[in-house]
């Protein structure tokens, strides 16, 4: 099944790769830039070494940066390699993307050409997708274009070696190593951008001859910069107004120059992102946030300033970087719903589902009214709690800990209706699954689980969760019911799903057994779920088999 071919991806992963671009875009200078985008390779993406190899003006290229080995730092960082044999490496091999892996097989033909390189010893592979030390993994930047991607001139090579799980990198791996180079030839032409900038701005501070050569300069580089630039008055009435823009802004926003004059920066940021602007310092300051386009839409920036003098005593301006980084934003969603969404139903997964599940509940005990599911949730008296867990109060004490603020989740009471909603927890399994799969093979099985999503989800209300657990196994987060309320939701839901579902061409039926479990404060997650679970299996085998399903 298509989950079964899914990486797992860790929360934790993509933070350290969202940090590391980021690192990449805050370097001082061109040299760290490098250094940075070489460590984040090992760091973020999980290879033992990696290589910055960067054009020169004459077209050869040069290690510029390497990390994962102090050796083979050592020995090839400042060597050159020709264009010709890298335009040959380049040319060979296997497509993944804009990547290029030359597998052992094809590359030892490379071995004696002019271009330095280092093998990370170790053993020959023993399965298919193994790593072999031969191996060669390369991925091109380019200069970034009008519409990003790889359609502007080679900026460099980052060659990488050996991941560090020995394995060639799956579908995940790839399009974060495609990801990263991307991000990192924007990096590297911006780091070259503010480089010449820095320079062209000391040079106005020391004589006015050297002002008019600056001046030239600094117009070519605002003008033709690959990304957004603008000036705008500093100080005064007028503060933040826009003066001049480039054509990169212009065309990224869809407004004319001229209309951009009667902007400042404050017009133009979204709503929800005006705090973020008036946050960011004027000399020096960075932020992320939504620029509005001409058709109503926004669209996700890097904004930097800087401040420029017009003479040496005259007055200051703000210089603008605006860096368009939607694209960025758009994979790092979609890396995040990855992680945490089943990618076969498009529902939040198990990981997910425990994380929304935890976010409600406490480890302080809720002291509604429930003391038995307390006692029996501790293993002593509800308020009986050892010292060194997380709580400081006593019976009759004022409690006071980290959930002061919390409201506490509680469940309603057993048996009888006193009017208490809380967060019902439906376990829901699929009857008669497993035959649908033996008869009519995996694509009509994975059809039914994607149309009993949908019933579901569209059979609850705005707000509630529907997730995923595994296999035919789908859980219901609903809050605010009492215990007829569910109930009553656990029946809608099960008539929903044993209605005929069209699978592979045909007409299939399932059935669904329901078990109700009630979360509250003082359980963990797994404890809730484990409750729901039970009480779905007493429900399935309190009917006969041949009730539990539709036919």
């Amino acid at each position: 099944m298509e989950t079964e071919s899914e990486p797992y991806v860790r929360l934790a992963s993509l933070r350290q790769l969202h940090q590391v671009m980021a690192d990449m875009n805050t370097a001082r200078s061109l040299a760290d830039t490098l250094q940075t985008v070489a460590d984040g390779v090992v760091n973020a993406l999980g290879y033992e070494l990696a290589a910055v190899n960067l054009v020169r003006p004459d077209g050869d290229l040069v290690v510029a940066a390497l990390s994962g080995n102090s050796a083979a730092e050592a020995l090839i960082t400042g060597r050159v390699g020709s264009r010709e044999s890298w335009d040959r490496r380049l040319g060979m091999g296997e497509r993944w993307g804009d990547l290029i892996f030359i597998p052992h097989t094809e590359g030892w033909v490379l071995d004696d050409d002019d271009v330095p390189q280092w093998f990370t010893d170790g053993p020959e592979p023993r399965f298919e997708d193994e790593w072999h030390p031969s191996d060669r993994l390369f991925a091109p930047m380019y200069t970034p274009g009008v519409q990003g991607g790889s359609c502007g001139e080679l900026l460099g090579v980052i060659s990488v070696d050996r991941p560090r799980n020995g394995r060639r990198p799956g579908a995940w791996g790839r399009e974060a190593l495609q990801m990263y180079a991307f991000q990192a030839a924007i990096a590297i032409s911006n780091a070259r951008l503010r480089s010449n900038m820095q320079r062209a701005l000391v040079r106005l501070e020391r004589e006015q001859q050297a002002l008019r050569a600056s001046e030239e300069s600094f117009r070519q580089a605002f003008e033709y910069a690959p990304s957004g630039m603008a000036i705008a008055e500093m100080g005064g009435d007028q503060h933040g107004r826009i003066l001049r823009t480039n054509d990169a802004l212009c065309r990224l926003l869809g407004r004319p120059a001229s209309a951009m004059r009667r902007y400042s920066f404050a017009d133009l940021v979204h709503p929800e992102d005006v705090g973020t602007l008036l946050r960011t310092s004027a000399e020096g300051g960075r932020a992320e946030l939504r620029l509005g386009r001409r058709d109503g839409s926004y669209v996700w920036v890097s904004l930097r300033n800087s401040v420029v003098a017009d003479a040496a005593d005259g007055p200051r301006f703000l210089l603008t970087h605006v860096e368009d980084i939607e694209e960025r934003k758009r994979r790092e969603l979609q890396l995040a719903h990855r992680a945490s969404h089943d990618s076969l139903t498009g529902l939040p997964n198990s990981a997910e589902l425990r994380s929304r599940l935890s976010a409600r509940l406490c480890r302080r005990p809720a002291h509604a009214g429930t003391p038995d599911s307390l006692d029996a949730a501790y293993g002593h008296p509800a308020y009986d709690i050892p010292a060194g867990h997380g709580f400081d109060f006593a019976p009759g004490a004022e409690a006071y800990d980290a959930y002061d603020h919390h409201e506490h989740t509680v469940a309603p009471a057993e048996g009888r209706d006193d009017g208490t909603k809380g967060l019902a927890v439906l376990f829901c399994d699929l009857d008669g699954f497993k035959s649908i799969n033996d008869r009519f093979g995996h694509n009509a099985g994975d059809a039914v689980l994607i149309e009993v999503a949908r019933r579901l989800s569209n059979g609850v209300r705005d707000g509630d969760t529907v997730a995923r657990l595994g296999g035919d196994e789908f859980v219901i987060l609903a809050d605010g019911l009492g215990r007829a309320d569910a109930q009553d939701l656990a029946v809608r839901l099960r008539n929903e799903i044993i209605q005929p579902i069209r699978a592979e061409g045909r007409s299939v039926r399932v059935g669904a057994s329901f078990g109700i479990g009630w979360a509250h404060c003082g359980m963990t997650a797994d404890e809730v779920l484990k409750s729901a679970d039970e009480r779905m299996y007493v429900e399935k085998r309190s009917r006969p088999k041949q009730h539990r399903r539709a036919g």
